[in-house]
């Protein structure tokens, strides 16, 4: 799809697998850009999760935030109260990160089943503080922000309530559905972006830490080492491995929306770690870079390789009928 793009020498990163967004010239800074699509998601976080899904692609580039397009679309006839309290919603995230809207397009089409929003953010950047995918370098320590799967417990705490309350308990699901906002890595990715040695970063979206440790290290020509056992994996994800007959593939590829993965230099680890602990974060270092391009899973059981397709069970689960 991206071979009929041609190249253009106002474009410092353009269209590549891997890369949160993309980046061309503006003057002598550089303009970051990130576009993303919201559907199937709840329709109280609606407008929250639009904003955040690009503004966190943004930030993760370094780049603070500042302008985005909105386009909210509809199934023929959407009540024009919908749309309206959408935008409230859209208006209020945008406000929370100090993100001017400043153009959109509403509308209702019969070909659509359900709402669909896009949003594009916009962020400037020095040169020499841009943050890439392709930064990763050999003996650079993976580092997580959040836990894994967190994205999908939690929706999957709002879209299937009394399920969720029999296998995690009504407390955890209760929790669990007011914890849509770690979806976002806005204020942590932007904090990390001004710590000398965070070499690269990338958002845990679909497919998870699967597709982003791959995209990172294929971007990065390097190769990856991750121990099994340092991985944080709640409790809850394990229920749902459990209860659903998951593999271990299938939970390291659970779609984990807001959580960094990150190419951290081992004498950044302690700034790193002290930077997310004031935000509230637990960071976790579950492997490293290598000069080896071999990508290594170490488990007690054995070394086998990690996984290079993303089986993300997120979709099976959410439309999960019982």
């Amino acid at each position: 799809m991206l071979k009929c793009i041609k190249k253009d020498g106002r474009v410092v990163v353009p269209p590549m697998v891997g890369y949160d967004s993309g980046v061309h010239y503006l003057g002598d800074k550089y303009l970051v850009v990130s576009t993303d699509p919201c559907t199937g998601v709840p329709h109280e976080w609606f407008g929250w999760l639009l904003i955040n899904y690009a503004a966190s692609d943004v930030a993760l580039s370094g780049a603070k935030p500042q302008f985005c397009t909105i386009t909210l679309l509809g199934p023929r006839p959407t009540n024009p109260k919908v749309f309206q309290d959408l935008m409230k919603q859209t208006c209020n995230a945008a406000d929370e990160l100090d993100i001017a809207i400043i153009r959109g397009h509403t509308g209702m089409y019969d070909s659509l089943n359900d709402l669909l929003g896009v949003c594009t953010v916009y962020g400037i950047v020095e040169p020499n503080q841009l943050i890439t995918s392709g930064g990763a370098k050999p003996g650079d320590l993976i580092m997580c922000t959040k836990p894994l799967g967190h994205e999908t417990i939690t929706n999957y705490s709002i879209a299937h309530k009394k399920e969720a309350q029999k296998l995690f308990g009504f407390k955890k699901q209760s929790d669990l559905s007011e914890s849509v906002t770690l979806q976002s890595c806005v204020k942590e990715a932007l904090q990390l972006a001004k710590i000398r040695g965070v070499d690269a970063m990338h958002d845990a979206t679909e497919g998870g830490f699967v597709s982003a440790l791959n995209e990172l290290a294929e971007a990065s020509n390097v190769g990856l080492k991750v121990t099994w056992e340092n991985l944080p994996i709640p409790a809850e994800v394990l229920l749902l491995q459990s209860h659903f007959e998951l593999s271990d593939e299938q939970v390291l590829a659970m779609s984990s929306t807001g959580t960094i993965i990150a190419a951290i230099k081992p004498e950044a680890k302690k700034k790193v770690t002290e930077t997310l602990e004031k935000l509230g974060l637990k960071p976790a270092y579950i492997g490293e870079f290598t000069e080896n391009k071999n990508k290594i899973l170490i488990k007690k059981s054995g070394t086998t390789t990690f996984p290079d397709h993303a089986e993300d069970p997120y979709t099976m689960l959410l439309t999960a009928t019982f």
